[in-house]
């Protein structure tokens, strides 16, 4: 790739995949960012910009709108108010990730495989021989030698990066956040996770205190929990940087007993290093920063707003302060970031490797799971699609959900799947070929076949993602599960009935997918008001001219929301907290049971209590058009 003009970003508009080599060459693994930036640069996986870039808002519209192109990763030279270089997009694209862990994919992949179901290496121990020997070489490597290869520097020297208008200060958005167990120090029982950090703003005093954002039922907080009781200060390191394999270790939901370092060593084909600094605070000896600190019992500030993944904004609470003791640099240090917002972004491309790596340990824990899908489009965490086994009652013609409700009530309590708010779970025997990846022809299979007097299970007063504020409260609100077994009990359409007519405050009804209609309504004031304008529905739609239109979705913007399935996902799941806002044409309560024998309706308009949804800023748009983009 010819090196571009000072000043002057390279120009990919077009077939981008046509300028990446991809040959497999054989390689030990990155001993830093440096040599995989190298690395990707060489095989046309990377650009660099040498022009000043401002680090507020600038190089994340630069980020983005280089991942909406698909295009290569990027190397910031020449940063506002920093030293130092930055890289973005790393794994903006499934094949460059790919790409990057070529050479040890594959045995990686065994690797999670024979954890989560050991007895495949004694059905055939020649194919996974090499298993226990690939986890053994990758175990932690304690080396004190590198010591002399950082420098110091402050918070402040570090590239400020602010990514939305909103956001509360410049964050580090590809952390990996390192702790021990106060009961088991050591790195073999530590946890090394992926949490934003807020550098500045707010309250926090400039250099000497930065903000965590994670919840307690993370690794990192069993471990602050365990320090808490000992009335200890909870020991944290920051790295940030290092070879790509540090922090994809940091995001993966590993198996138990599998340590993120020894997943990072063997997925990088280098053990993980690192050492103890004077003040005994673990160092990864391969990042490019290091930040130590220390948390103290119960001790917070505000944090925030963050522009983040559910594609708004999560608003100003309190969590974790951390109080600063030291900032380390390599030498040649790189930074590392990235940008988060409405799906699709770069951690979309993190998750399609993960569920590569690790997409068949979760049915090995759930019997009778065939597949789950965290959907990317509504955000990740509001929405699940599953498929499973319905075999109770193969006997009988009419079969109904039985089994996959035994199967969704382990999905909605198996960890971070535990944050979603509908699960769409259907059963395999119906159609041995559906698959989650589809989401038009997945709901269409569902939605052919719910019994909406039946199949609509809610959970009340319940938790939620802390992100996601269409509940009641920060990390409350409900579930459902809708669940489709059987037959096809109706056709979809996508065409209204004769003489349809809609009530005053509705209009533009549009179809997204068959059996999914869209209504454009007055804005929202009030539940009360919301359950008086969604009643005008049931008093003016008879569920006989809805038979082949089983869901009704109620929108400020009905054009936009049925223009794309990933719109129609993204407005309808991110907009709506279920026992609230589902309702239904002739609804009724049975023994405790909601149903409906007409459409059901979801009210997705947005509500007062939701958070701002994030909206580039038009002037950092027109100024970043100099870079040819």
């Amino acid at each position: 790739m010819k090196e571009p003009c000072p000043g002057v970003v390279l120009s990919f508009t077009g077939n981008f995949k046509s300028r990446i080599s991809l040959i497999p060459l054989i390689q030990m693994g990155y001993s830093s960012l440096a040599e995989c930036v190298e690395d990707l640069e060489k095989h046309g996986h990377l650009i660099r910009i040498k022009e000043e870039v401002d680090p507020y808002l600038e190089m994340a519209a630069i980020h983005l709108r280089v991942y909406e192109q698909h295009g290569p990763a990027i190397f910031f030279e020449n940063i506002k108010g920093s030293k130092f270089p930055a890289v973005s997009n790393l794994f903006g694209t499934l094949e460059r990730a790919k790409f990057m862990f070529r050479d040890s994919l594959e045995k990686v992949e065994q690797l999670v495989s024979l954890r989560s179901d050991p007895i495949k290496a004694l059905k055939n121990p020649f194919k996974y021989a090499g298993s226990g020997l690939t986890a053994l070489s990758a175990l932690p490597l304690k080396q004190s030698l590198f010591k002399s290869t950082f420098e110091k520097t402050t918070i402040s020297q570090l590239p400020q990066i602010v990514n939305w208008p909103m956001d509360g200060g410049p964050f580090i958005t590809m952390p990996q956040v390192y702790t021990e167990d106060a009961d088991k120090p050591g790195v073999m029982n530590s946890n090394l996770g992926m949490y934003r950090i807020q550098l500045s703003g707010n309250d926090y005093i400039q250099d000497k205190e930065i903000g965590l954002h994670y919840q307690i039922h993370r690794g990192i907080g069993v471990h602050q929990s365990k320090a808490n009781k000992k009335g200890l200060p909870l020991k944290v390191s920051i790295f940030v940087g290092g070879p790509p394999s540090h922090p994809l270790a940091a995001v993966m939901p590993l198996p138990e007993g599998l340590s993120e370092l020894t997943f990072a060593g063997a997925l990088g084909n280098r053990r993980f290093r690192y050492f103890y600094d004077d003040e005994g605070f673990c160092i990864s000896a391969d990042a490019d920063f290091v930040i130590t600190g220390t948390v103290q019992p119960h001790e917070n500030k505000p944090e925030g707003p963050f522009g983040d993944h559910l594609g708004y904004y999560s608003l100003t609470h309190p969590f974790p302060l951390l109080k600063v003791h030291n900032v380390y640099h390599r030498k040649d240090a790189i930074w590392s970031f990235t940008v988060v917002g409405r799906p699709p972004q770069e951690d979309t491309s993190f998750g399609a490797l993960i569920h590569e790596i690790t997409g068949s340990a979760l049915p090995q824990e759930i019997h009778g799971l065939k597949e789950v899908s965290a959907v990317d489009a509504a955000g990740v965490h509001p929405l699940l699609f599953a498929i499973g086994s319905e075999r109770y009652t193969p006997f009988l013609k009419a079969r109904k959900p039985q089994e996959i409700l035994t199967i969704a009530n382990h999905i909605l309590g198996k960890n971070q799947l535990s944050l979603a708010k509908y699960l769409f779970i259907a059963a395999r025997e119906d159609d041995e070929s559906l698959s989650t990846n589809d989401a038009a022809a997945f709901l269409q299979h569902v939605l052919s076949r719910i019994d909406l007097s039946r199949d609509i299970h809610f959970y009340t007063e319940t938790t939620i993602d802390t992100l996601d504020y269409s509940g009641e409260g920060l990390n409350s609100g409900s579930k459902v599960v809708i669940a489709a077994a059987g037959e096809i009990k109706r056709k979809l359409t996508d065409q209204l009935p004769d003489m349809f007519t809609l009530p005053n405050g509705y209009r533009n009804a549009q179809f997204a997918i068959p059996g999914v209609v869209v209504l454009q309504s007055q804005p929202y004031t009030n539940e009360e008001d919301a359950e008086t304008h969604i009643a005008t529905l049931n008093i003016h739609f008879k569920p006989s001219n809805f038979e082949g239109i089983p869901l009704i979705i109620v929108s400020d913007d009905a054009g936009f929301t049925a223009k794309t399935i990933n719109n129609l996902l993204w407005v309808t799941f991110t907009r709506s907290n279920p026992a609230a806002d589902i309702y239904g044409i002739d609804s009724f309560t049975r023994h405790k049971h909601w149903g409906c024998r007409g459409p059901m309706i979801i009210d997705a308009r947005k509500k007062p209590h939701h958070a701002p949804e994030l909206i580039k800023d038009r002037q950092t748009e027109i100024n970043i058009d100099r870079f040819k983009l």
